[in-house]
């Protein structure tokens, strides 16, 4: 391990964290041999979090701007390529590193479960086919294989 490279964060809300401080007293983490220092904000995959968990709320804040962009001009597109701009710009940014949110509660992540509920609520233009709609029973085929 290199200690220089190495960084090590705390998860939770603003007031965990604030009694955590306040009974570690320190920043730093001590193994057998290196001191591993305490960042606020680490970059995983390409994917920056920090101690808060800003990251699940702002790609929960990004995926539903597009779904009511999306909803403005549904009427324009057809069912495949309204199901494919879903695809590629909502449920690519839920699946993107979701391996790193693994283990979270789920309290922390159900602002991000209910994406792919709303996507599946106004259906793209196919109610009477598929109550959850084209862009989800894509999305699932897609991930299935």
């Amino acid at each position: 391990m290199n200690p220089k490279e190495t960084e090590f964060i705390w998860f939770g809300s603003r007031a965990s964290l604030e009694n955590l401080a306040a009974l570690t007293g320190t920043s730093s983490l001590t193994t057998t041999r290196d001191v591993v220092q305490r960042a606020n904000i680490v970059r995983d995959l390409g994917v920056t979090l920090d101690s808060e968990l800003y990251h699940i709320s702002k790609a929960t804040q990004t995926c539903f701007y597009h779904i009511r962009r999306l909803k403005q001009v549904r009427k324009l597109l057809g069912p495949d390529v309204a199901a494919k701009l879903v695809v590629s710009l909502v449920f690519s940014r839920l699946d993107y590193c979701n391996a790193i949110l693994a283990g979270l509660p789920k309290s922390t992540i159900a602002p991000l479960q209910r994406v792919p509920t709303d996507c599946a609520s106004w259906s793209i233009r196919s109610r009477d086919c598929n109550p959850q709609g084209p862009a989800l029973v894509t999305h699932r085929a897609a991930n299935s294989v």
